[in-house]
């Protein structure tokens, strides 16, 4: 993540392409949703199922692991032993992971982090290079080749940053030694995200088996995301598609699977709508509360949301469904009507921020006006 990536962290439906820990870091690791702030919303929080807190040795957690992998995803056992006593566990990814949440920043900050001169620029580039292989996807997903560009050039910077850390090393490190801070508060979180990073750890496995991939050999995030789109092994597995027909899907080597996949990520897991709007501006009438509601699904009415005092500043389909998403603008508050399309890029990584970025990025490549921060 996608390029790309930590908010709410409970399960795997949760995260987008490759989890996200800092609120405030840089680029290559984008910044997450957080409850009660001006910015974003809290994201939608299915019922976990209960989880054991009691610590399990090392040792025995780890032949679980090789046991359930090798029953679950058909590798031998001994390969799965042979590949994790070659696995090194890292403190740098410790200390990355264990890093201080920050502030979250006002959108007015937030954004120059991921659109610059140079960044629009970039974007173009890449854009007029691959125009044939994007306007490809496009026509067949609906979605936009510029999206696909600004997510590859938020996540990756068009390629140039896709990670330098062993994939499995950051994988074997999280699943059984990620951090503990020692608060009883933090505890069950805690405990949820080490099982999260084990079950990406076996999905690793799974995807070595079935692309045929030296996992040992990958390089990703400290989080485990690999390819210009940094999906999660999760992801890869279940949203990559065979993009140049070769019969591989290679997230690392083949642009026409990338760009594929990206598009394929977001009509599978976010419900891309063809042709439909992404995000407008409104206004929010005198004296009138912004309205924050609980989740981000776009499910108001833009009667509802007339009623509450919005009105969308440029033309909108017919009995559209919306959000609203409240920014704080460098000139004061600015409001927003996101529909599924918008939606639909929270769901690469849960932040409306991180969405309204890649937006307005994605606008700018393709030579269109944005509004200040």
């Amino acid at each position: 993540m996608t390029k790309h990536a930590l908010a709410s962290l409970l399960a795997l439906t949760l995260l987008g392409c490759i989890p996200k820990e800092a609120f405030v870091s840089p680029p290559a690791s984008t910044p997450v949703a957080k409850a009660a702030t001006p910015a974003e919303a809290a994201p939608e929080k299915p019922k976990a199922p209960p989880v054991d807190l009691a610590p399990v040795p090392f040792e025995t957690a780890r032949a679980n692991f090789v046991r359930d992998t090798s029953v679950r995803f058909g590798v031998p056992a001994a390969e799965i032993e042979a590949t994790l006593a070659g696995a090194t566990f890292l403190d740098s990814v410790v200390t990355a992971m264990s890093r201080p949440a920050e502030r979250v920043k006002p959108w007015h900050e937030y954004r120059p982090m991921f659109i610059s001169q140079a960044r629009i620029d970039g974007g173009r580039a890449f854009l007029a290079e691959h125009r044939e292989a994007l306007e490809k996807v496009q026509a067949q997903t609906g979605v936009p080749a510029e999206l696909i560009v600004a997510i590859i050039g938020v996540e990756t910077s068009y390629g140039g940053n896709t990670g330098r850390y062993s994939v499995l090393d950051a994988l074997y490190t999280l699943a059984f030694r990620y951090p503990r801070s020692g608060d009883p508060a933090k505890l069950e979180r805690e405990v949820r995200r080490e099982l999260f990073f084990r079950h990406e750890l076996a999905q690793l496995f799974a995807l070595g088996k079935e692309e045929k991939l030296d996992i040992a050999a990958l390089k990703g995030s400290y989080a485990g995301a690999m390819g210009l789109g940094q999906f999660m092994p999760s992801s890869y597995r279940e949203f990559a598609v065979d993009g140049d027909g070769d019969g591989r899907r290679d997230l690392f080597g083949s642009l026409d699977d990338v760009f594929a996949s990206v598009a394929n990520y977001f009509v599978k897991k976010g419900g891309w709508v063809r042709g439909g709007p992404v995000a407008v501006p409104a206004t929010l009438a005198p004296g009138r509360e912004p309205f924050n509601p609980e989740d981000w699904i776009p499910s108001h009415t833009l009667a509802d949301l007339a009623a509450r005092g919005y009105t969308p500043q440029q033309p909108v389909p017919a009995g559209a469904t919306a959000t609203p998403v409240s920014l704080e603008g460098s000139a004061g508050p600015q409001y927003w009507l996101g529909f599924q399309n918008y939606y639909a890029i929270t769901r690469y990584n849960i932040s409306k921020m991180y969405a309204m970025a890649v937006y307005q990025l994605s606008q700018a490549i393709a030579g269109r006006e944005i509004p200040p921060a």
